[in-house]
């Protein structure tokens, strides 16, 4: 069975324009790369946890934000490359990407050095215009900004 996940594309208008909000995985694998490497605030959830409330909690957990839930909009699913299911929700709200807090995560580092070491699991969050955001993120989660769009009535 795939792994699920779920997250929440939290979205804004700007002089009239979308931006979304992407985060930056932390960690010493993430650091260098950009473009494709950006994701929504997403986690994996259990069989037993529905999955609205797992994106709820990974924004939380990945932001140190709760955003809006009174107008969510269902984006559906997409597949990513290793299988991974992600669903994602749709929620209007600002956040000042200065006020990031970012759960840690601990991962084996140096490699092979049987040492471990503690990374924040988002070590950076920016507002995006549509097109700028589906370079950045993971391929297959650029199919959500569209699907943003449509709902919004601005494709």
């Amino acid at each position: 069975m795939a792994k699920r996940s779920a997250g929440i594309l939290l979205h804004r208008m700007r002089a009239g324009s979308p931006e979304v909000l992407l985060v930056h995985p932390g960690g010493p694998f993430w650091r260098n790369k950009d473009s494709g490497a950006w994701s929504l605030p997403k986690g994996e959830y259990d069989s037993g946890e529905e999955p609205l409330a797992a994106a709820l909690r990974e924004f939380e957990e990945e932001t140190g934000f709760r955003p809006d839930t009174s107008a969510l909009v269902e984006l559906g699913e997409v597949r990513q490359k290793g299988g991974k299911v992600v669903t994602a929700w749709a929620a209007a709200g600002d956040f000042d990407v200065a006020e990031l807090r970012s759960n840690e995560v601990e991962l084996p580092w140096p490699p092979r050095s049987g040492r471990t070491a503690t990374f924040p699991e988002v070590d950076r969050a920016e507002w995006f215009d549509p097109d700028a955001a589906q370079r950045k993120l993971v391929a297959a989660q650029a199919e959500f900004v569209p699907r943003l769009l449509r709902a919004l009535g601005l494709d």
